[in-house]
């Protein structure tokens, strides 16, 4: 049965010492959990970009069949994003897109826009298809209860509970007014823990909650979402959303998430113009070249900040932002963006309708050695003083598995650029090194100096030994 709503110091040393074993032997299950779901930066699609919230079945199967040709590659989870659950997903307001929700309370997806949910397993048929094709399967959710189901009163699955409750009135999503925050309290746990049990149920792999890691930063709310997932056995990658999530809250928000954005919504334009000082949607590719480093040395162990998606190839038919489109983006401001995010270790989302994408798009993400440094690459970082010529450059660096380094230089102008520098001024040893480029597998002589020639907007990606 389904209900349809509307909605959207010495002795004291000792004892700081003992503390912090403590504190970190309480995070080791977590820890542990992390690596387990997420040992290294997760690759997929998502359907945001070129979907909005009007992704149906057949659409999602097509996306879908050819990221399964990508998998070869490490690309992964394929995520529905928001609106999965409305029925009608065109309405001119949130209220006017009919909810499909169980009766606790609970959204389930609309059967008409994907049939094989029709005979209330949900998700668990399309779930078990994605599987069929060697994917990972997810989905986005706005963190909260929704409100209709608060209106009613629902009880909540498995507890003595209802909906008021668990739910924090005076709380709602300042973009999304669909749901209702949730309390911190044993009924709003309870409501997560069924919200769980049932993704878990479906076959879930990956959870995207927005609304939750900036403005506002609900952190009572990450506890008990990723409390919800270990109860479930299923190791769910939980990704936070949207950012730029606070650098304050670094500590603690890698306790829980597997994910955190780091920046707004990237969407396809070097920089964009914004009417207030305060407004950074949407950023451009630019814009990540200063979140970034902020968060350098924190990508590892099952943690990772996530600098958004890739908006490249045929942003179509009913992108979430602006009108249908092929991406705005150059082919060497794409190339920038993905050398920049394997060498922070970003997670890799692409946002393409990959039933439509071009071959030079196609080239960018079948690129394995650029994959592997977003993969397998350890002590990534930016250099922060850079020598004379290299004032419209940014350089990171990283170490591989096998001893070698890589460099990535960029070119923020708008301009072409050519600079030259010794190795050690890059971050690496003096004295001569042979230098392969990964992106067009070209290997240079060994030499002291490294030169460069780049177009605007531009990077290049070496491996170095």
């Amino acid at each position: 049965m389904t209900i349809h709503m509307i909605v959207r110091g010495h002795a004291m040393q000792a004892s700081v010492r003992s503390l912090g074993l403590l504190a970190a032997l309480l995070l080791l299950p977590a820890m542990a959990w992390a690596q387990e779901s997420a040992p290294t930066p997760p690759l997929g699609w998502n359907s945001w970009d070129a979907y909005g919230f009007t992704i149906q079945e057949a659409d999602f199967k097509a996306n879908a069949k050819e990221l399964a040709k990508l998998n070869a590659y490490g690309w992964t989870y394929v995520v529905i994003d928001e609106g999965w659950y409305m029925g009608n997903p065109f309405g001119d307001k949130l209220q006017h897109r009919d909810y499909a929700m169980d009766v606790h309370g609970l959204l389930i997806p609309a059967s008409k826009r994907f049939p094989s949910s029709a005979d209330g397993q949900g998700f668990k048929p399309l779930a078990d298809w994605v599987h069929a094709q060697g994917l990972k399967f997810g989905i986005h959710i706005v963190r909260g209860i929704p409100k209709q189901a608060v209106d009613a009163n629902l009880p909540i699955a498995g507890s003595s509970f209802h909906a008021v409750d668990a739910a924090d009135t005076a709380d709602t999503c300042n973009w999304d007014d669909g749901t209702y925050g949730v309390r911190d309290n044993a009924a709003g746990q309870a409501y997560y823990d069924a919200m769980l049990a049932l993704y878990a149920r479906w076959g879930v792999d990956f959870l995207k909650v927005d609304c939750i890691a900036d403005r506002p930063y609900k952190i009572s709310e990450i506890r008990q979402i990723a409390a919800a997932i270990r109860k479930t056995g299923r190791p769910i990658v939980l990704s936070l959303s949207p950012g730029p999530t606070q650098l304050s809250h670094a500590a603690e928000i890698r306790q829980y998430g597997q994910m955190w954005r780091i920046s707004n919504d990237v969407w396809d334009g070097w920089t964009f113009v914004h009417e207030h000082p305060n407004d950074d949607f949407p950023m451009g590719v630019r814009d990540i070249f200063d979140r970034l480093p902020l968060w350098a040395g924190q990508a590892h162990d099952g943690r990772w900040p996530d600098a958004d998606m890739l908006p490249f190839g045929v942003l179509a038919p009913h992108p979430g932002w602006g009108d249908a489109r092929h991406s705005r983006l150059t082919l060497d401001e794409e190339r920038t963006q993905l050398s920049l995010l394997a060498i922070a270790r970003s997670p890799l989302i692409l946002g393409a309708n990959l039933t439509k994408l071009d071959e030079a798009t196609r080239a960018l993400l079948t690129n394995k050695d650029v994959i592997a440094v977003d993969q397998d690459s350890h002590d990534n970082h930016p250099i922060e003083h850079l020598p004379a010529g290299f004032e419209h450059l940014r350089v990171w660096v990283a170490s591989g598995k096998a001893g070698e380094r890589y460099v990535a230089v960029f070119n923020l102008d708008d301009k072409p650029a050519s600079a030259e520098a010794s190795w050690d001024a890059l971050g690496l040893t003096s004295g001569k090194h042979a230098a392969r480029d990964l992106w067009r597998s070209l290997r240079l002589d060994a030499s002291d100096r490294l030169k460069i020639d780049l177009p605007a907007h531009g990077g290049v990606l070496y491996s170095v030994k």
